[in-house]
């Protein structure tokens, strides 16, 4: 399938086979002036704009297919008026809504009463449960217009419970994260983990994550 937004400059085409086994896989490539041109370092690119020290933003190191990529997850959660709005871009809304239901239940945080806005930058569409911490991460960042710092990047799935659960290949994604000079990973786990260059915390509840990142007061339901 050739997918992408035409006011975005990256186009991505995914392979899907189903026979012995569904395998997803996605070619990242630019639309120039002579037509579409292979992106060598899809997740450099994909995050070459990223903003530093904005609220409301945090790197996930996803898996698509057999590919790692980094990936910006962005939320801006408001005061509502109305009936809240949910908009989602480039993400799963069903695993947005999981999200925001686990940080209402288990942080305390009345996000039913705020609009929420969620997309992933670069018009690029991913279905990973690694993207469930970044999503947690970009909400919490926005509600409190606290920024994530930038050296961290994260990968988890994010349960009902309020628990995190450990996703595949965190090597693969935290290599990838390193080769683009990310120095701290949070990942689901009970302690810390060394991997070359870069320093590992691993957290299994949704409090202790945003404690981590200061992204909560410690203390906090």
């Amino acid at each position: 399938m050739f997918e992408g937004d035409r006011q975005h400059p990256f186009r991505t085409l995914r392979g899907i086979k189903n026979r012995f086994g569904a395998t997803n896989e996605l070619g990242l490539f630019a639309m120039e002036g002579e037509g579409l041109v292979a992106v060598e370092d899809p997740s450099r690119s994909l995050l070459a704009e990223r903003p530093l020290d904005a609220s409301g933003s945090a790197v996930v190191a996803s898996i698509e297919g057999t590919r790692p990529i980094l990936v910006e997850v962005q939320a801006l959660l408001v005061r509502s008026y109305a009936n809240p709005r949910r908009v989602v871009s480039g993400l799963d809304p069903h695993r947005v809504a999981i999200v925001l239901a686990v940080i209402e239940r288990h942080l305390g945080i009345r996000v039913s009463e705020m609009d929420a806005y969620f997309k992933l930058t670069g018009g690029v569409s991913l279905d990973d449960p690694g993207l469930d911490l970044g999503i947690l991460c970009a909400a919490l960042s926005s509600i409190g217009g606290i920024p994530v710092p930038p050296e961290w990047v994260v990968a988890g799935e994010v349960g009902l419970t309020g628990e995190l659960r450990r996703v595949t290949r965190i090597g693969d994604r935290l290599k990838e994260a390193h080769n683009l000079g990310f120095k701290r990973g949070m990942v689901p786990g009970s302690g810390r983990e060394i991997y070359p260059g870069v320093a590992v915390v691993g957290v299994s509840r949704v409090i202790e994550a945003a404690e981590r990142l200061g992204l909560v007061s410690e203390g906090a339901p």
